[in-house]
């Protein structure tokens, strides 16, 4: 069985507090219960929430039919290998909470697309391998959590989701996603990390609301070009091939004695001709590149520093792209020739929105 998932974040954008007072909330969490007790049964007309998280529960009574007027229901962490199909009879449910169980493909009825009223699903910490197709027929779903399951790939039918705006995939098995996840217009935070996946789809330029992608943990060795032009505000790569490559390369070896002097001479515009030098010192003069700081007098030939400046922890991103520079000292203030943008600058750019990413 994967790994239990925490998540508190379950609750449906459309409740409201009113319809979660004492009188309407039921929680029986935490306990030893194996099924309803008969108290409960008794208020089924009038409960809009019911907690049955982290009790003994097998399977869900018929009786779980009675309660018409439900709108979240929380059976996690109990024992459940399949959720019965009297849930289908719930009219009114938005929220379904049925993490951390040992649930499969096959424990879901077929016909959980009653549920017209569903916009929250959270089946994460489970033992599912494929993903179910009722799933895809859930019209109002805008949240689904899938994450700590078994998952080797998605269907392409995932993209009859239409209103999906959070989808959380962290911890299965993928190796790949479709190129049809593009089509999730409305998606807002999309959670990748924690698989198997070497590439993703160049369609996700598509994703115009997108403002969270989870990468990290993965095997991605390049990112699709057009990433650029997604509007992120928070984007996690760390542990993946791409970005370990380049913090390796960020390794400085100190320049030679000859391009040493090499860079006096060009930075300080010594005089010299071709009848002054050998041929291949004049070569080598010749092949010295400007360091990319602009305001950076100093040359590099073959010591340059392969500098990645990225901020990645508390959940925010920033990726900007590879550059090159003559000295470690480029990307800091210092009173030499070298000498970095303005500290104003430096925090201007901290702060605005993820416009360019690492490509590999």
């Amino acid at each position: 069985m994967a790994a239990a998932y925490e998540d508190s974040s379950y609750s449906s954008s459309a409740s409201s507090d009113s319809e979660y007072s004492r009188e309407h909330l039921e929680d029986l969490s935490y306990g030893t219960l194996d099924t309803l007790p008969e108290c409960t049964l008794q208020r089924s007309t009038v409960i809009h929430s019911l907690k049955l998280d982290n009790n003994e529960i097998t399977s869900l009574p018929s009786s779980i039919g009675l309660f018409k007027k439900l709108i979240v229901l929380d059976i996690s962490a109990n024992k459940m290998s399949f959720i019965s199909d009297e849930i289908c009879q719930l009219p009114k449910l938005r929220t379904l909470i049925a993490k951390n169980n040992h649930l499969t493909t096959a424990s879901f009825p077929k016909g959980l697309n009653s549920l017209k009223s569903l916009e929250v699903l959270n089946v994460s910490g489970n033992e599912i391998e494929n993903f179910p197709p009722q799933f895809t027929e859930l019209e109002k779903l805008q949240v689904l959590h899938m994450g700590s399951n078994c998952l080797k790939r998605l269907p392409s039918s995932i993209k009859l989701l239409s209103k999906l705006q959070v989808l959380y995939l962290g911890g299965n098995r993928l190796s790949e996603i479709p190129a049809e996840v593009g089509s999730l217009s409305e998606l807002t935070s999309l959670v990748l990390c924690d698989n198997r996946l070497q590439s993703l789809p160049p369609t996700l330029i598509s994703l115009h609301r997108l403002r969270s992608l989870s990468l990290h943990n993965n095997q991605l060795s390049t990112l699709p070009t057009e990433i650029v032009a997604l509007n992120l505000v928070e984007l996690s790569l760390r542990n993946n091939p791409l970005v370990n490559r380049f913090v390796h390369d960020l390794v400085y070896n100190p320049p030679s004695l000859l391009e040493m002097a090499g860079r006096v001479i060009k930075i300080e515009k010594v005089p010299y001709t071709e009848e002054d030098l050998p041929r291949c010192l004049f070569s080598y003069l010749d092949s010295a590149q400007r360091c990319v700081n602009p305001k950076c007098k100093g040359v590099y030939f073959s010591s340059r520093v392969e500098q990645v400046k990225f901020v990645d922890f508390c959940g925010k991103y920033r990726l900007p792209l590879l550059q090159y520079l003559c000295s470690p000292n480029c990307s800091t203030a210092s009173p030499s020739v070298c000498s970095s943008a303005d500290s104003d600058d430096e925090e201007g750019e901290a702060v605005t929105r993820l416009r360019r990413v690492l490509l590999g």
